[in-house]
């Protein structure tokens, strides 16, 4: 008797996944047996799609003594999802400084504690660093288990330059101090990584073009989720496009790095100082005009130039 290609497909795709999970079953089985150790586990969650929770992740949420949550209305979505019933508390903005005793004097009783945020890696524009510190100086162990990042998620499909970038976080809401933190990043050699609030991405983006220079750019947005999007184009582009726009979800954007011709000569200068102090000039020239991404030349001529000052 023949089969047809798509049968043969068809019964082999079903094979497949038939053997994947049980493969995934015995290795959560395997995560789930072993000791959870005392400490601060520090777990990444999905920042839009469910199925980007790791087997390790699930395993610690599920035998944490505490999971300490941003929201537990906002987590209680993802725990229940994977039927785990944990116990969870807040541990957000607002009440960090007040609950980060509480938090510590469970864990040097021997506690497994968890600490995630609404999405993607803990600490990362969300709280935590001063409970992580404190471990740190106290010897209490601290686990960090890797996963979802808005940002790695949104630079490794940007088609900007990923050797070098600069995490910034949130812009300052107001326009002035908003320029103004923009102009203090505007000679980083790196993709620049901002998150942003739909309702000032507009504002932002102008803000950037006329702080940044036209350079390339994205905006991503709902990452990993139905809607999700990467738009690509110039800063100025960028700004008509959502002027008058609020678009919805979580919003990345990245800007790439300063072009030939952005670099100012001070910060060429300060680059040479250093790289001279362990180098001769011609050598010095050729690392600084790699790292920044400009003429060996012109790096060469500014290093006579302070020569001859000096």
């Amino acid at each position: 008797m023949s089969h047809s290609t798509e049968d043969h497909h068809t019964a082999f795709d079903a094979n497949a996944a038939a053997a994947l999970a049980r493969r995934i079953s015995e290795e959560t089985m395997q995560h789930l047996q072993r000791p959870l150790e005392p400490g601060l586990y520090l777990v990444a969650t999905p920042i839009g799609n469910l199925g980007d929770i790791t087997l390790r992740a699930l395993s610690v949420l599920a035998r944490a003594d505490i999971v300490y949550c941003e929201d537990t209305r906002h987590s209680a979505r993802l725990l229940q999802h994977y039927a785990i019933r944990a116990e969870t508390r807040p541990f957000h903005d607002h009440n960090e400084d007040g609950m980060r005793g509480r938090v510590m004097e469970q864990l040097e009783r021997g506690a497994r504690i968890a600490l995630i945020s609404d999405a993607g890696t803990p600490l990362v524009s969300d709280p935590g660093f001063k409970l992580v510190r404190e471990c740190a100086a106290k010897n209490v162990p601290v686990f960090s288990l890797p996963g979802p990042s808005a940002l790695v998620t949104a630079l490794s499909g940007s088609g900007l330059p990923t050797d070098a970038f600069f995490f910034a976080g949130f812009l300052p809401p107001k326009e002035a101090a908003r320029k103004a933190r923009l102009n203090e990043l505007k000679t980083v050699p790196a993709t620049l990584i901002f998150y942003e609030a739909p309702q000032r991405l507009a504002g932002s983006l102008g803000d950037m073009a006329v702080c940044l220079g036209n350079r390339p750019a994205v905006v991503a947005r709902e990452l990993t989720k139905m809607h999700e999007e990467l738009v690509r184009g110039r800063l100025s582009d960028l700004t008509r496009q959502y002027d008058g726009r609020e678009p919805k979800g979580e919003i990345v954007v990245l800007c790439g790095p300063p072009e030939i011709g952005e670099v100012s000569d001070e910060l060429i200068a300060e680059r040479l100082d250093v790289a001279l102090q362990s180098m001769r000039l011609k050598d010095a020239a050729a690392a600084v005009s790699d790292s920044l991404g400009v003429a060996k030349t012109r790096v060469y001529n500014l290093g006579l130039k302070a020569k001859k000052l000096d």
